[in-house]
């Protein structure tokens, strides 16, 4: 794996390479806007190419996007499902734009309408998205959910379903949350039981679906159904389990991206990778 964690845009999306960088990532993820806000700027040529100059200059690869938390294309609310259907499109021309290769969604909350429901908003919204930007290739990235409160993702069953029924589904792909999978049922911390969650994963989704891994350990227990990131080893999946998902030939190349707690200087980014390397090839 190529191991990294997601780092702020704050002074200017190159910024997130520079502060990769000082602590010693591989890979990096960002947002492509602010995070906060639906109102963005158009991307200037300038910030175009400081972006590409910082990669290449740092040589972290691959960068991976992550879509704003606001938008929610499972809403069965009509003006806030076509606003996140809209911006999708932005944030995925923004990445496009930046040769990023890839933008990480959460595949939304049905808000009380049901799983079935709210599965079928979801779709419809991604085909809109693909019939709106033709020969992309940026792919977007169905992240693997804890199943707080009505969010979907949380069954592999559920990210197959999007993928087979999205119109131009095979554009997409999948995100692997280790403390989201452990948080909705899945074993990772027994050799058995992170095999039987990957055989599962790979016989329902398919591992070549697979194009980056969050890595992150869960303040709330197996089958809790919190998303509760912690530090890698302080929490309930603990260093074991991190072991097994790091020395996954199936996995090797793979973006594995920190989004764990951390203070203004970085420090714990750094703790956490350094946790991470000493797991590789035991």
């Amino acid at each position: 794996m190529r191991l990294g964690a997601h780092e702020s845009i704050a002074g200017g999306l190159h910024r997130a390479f520079d502060r990769a960088r000082s602590v010693g990532c591989e890979a990096v993820q960002i947002f492509v806007k602010s995070n906060r806000s639906w109102a963005v700027k158009p991307l200037t040529e300038e910030e175009v190419a400081r972006f590409k100059a910082k990669a290449a200059e740092t040589g972290i690869h691959p960068v991976v996007a992550h879509t704003s938390y606001l938008l929610n294309l499972a809403s069965p609310d009509g003006d806030l499902w076509r606003r996140s259907r809209d911006t999708l499109i932005i944030e995925l021309e923004r990445c496009e734009a930046l040769d990023v290769g890839w933008l990480v969604l959460h595949p939304g909350s049905h808000v009380g309408a049901g799983e079935e429901a709210g599965l079928a908003r979801v779709a419809q919204a991604l085909g809109e998205v693909h019939a709106a930007t033709p020969g992309f290739r940026t792919q977007i990235l169905l992240e693997t959910t804890a199943g707080q409160g009505t969010n979907l993702g949380y069954r592999f069953e559920q990210l197959a379903w999007l993928l087979e029924q999205t119109p131009q589904g095979e554009r997409l792909g999948v995100c692997f949350d280790t403390c989201h999978v452990f948080a909705a049922g899945y074993e990772l911390r027994t050799r058995g039981g992170y095999e039987a969650t990957m055989a599962a994963f790979d016989q329902i989704v398919g591992l070549s679906r697979l194009k980056a891994v969050h890595l992150n350990d869960s303040k709330g227990e197996l089958g809790s159904r919190k998303d509760r990131h912690e530090h890698i080893g302080e929490g309930h999946i603990g260093l074991e389990g991190f072991r097994h998902v790091l020395n996954d030939p199936r996995l090797a190349g793979l973006p594995g991206l920190l989004e764990t707690p951390k203070s203004d200087d970085l420090h714990e980014d750094a703790e956490n990778l350094a946790v991470l390397r000493s797991l590789c090839g035991e």
